[in-house]
């Protein structure tokens, strides 16, 4: 694992608790994406991206977080997590993240499953 990545997931758990959008800024550059899911119309470019982050942000400490890289390239980089809800649903992530220079975020794309949907 690069400190690349390290270092952008540190600085995204950083910005999940704090909610600063100095901390969300940190994370992107000005025109990246970031898509909630993987077929919805992504938030394009940094205010979008902090509005829609500040609108769907979580409590500091509402949850635990582990997370692992499955495949790193110098194009693409997809880490597999788990985001555990106190007072809810356990998520299974898959993130796509393609970084450009400086390693910011130019895209970002989310696909979570919720664990207690299982049959």
């Amino acid at each position: 694992m690069t400190s690349q990545i390290s270092s952008w997931m540190n600085g995204y758990l950083r910005a999940w608790q704090s909610n600063d959008p100095a901390d969300i800024q940190a994370l992107f550059t000005d025109d990246a994406e970031y898509r909630t899911e993987p077929w919805v119309e992504p938030w394009r470019g940094i205010d979008a991206i902090v509005a829609g982050w500040l609108d769907r942000q979580d409590p500091p400490d509402s949850a635990e977080f582990t997370w692992s890289v499955i495949v790193e390239t110098d194009a693409v980089t997809i880490v597999e997590a788990s985001t555990d809800y106190r007072d809810g649903p356990t998520y299974s992530n898959l993130w796509v993240i393609r970084f450009g220079p400086g390693g910011r975020a130019t895209q970002f794309t989310e696909w979570w499953m919720d664990q207690s949907k299982t049959s």
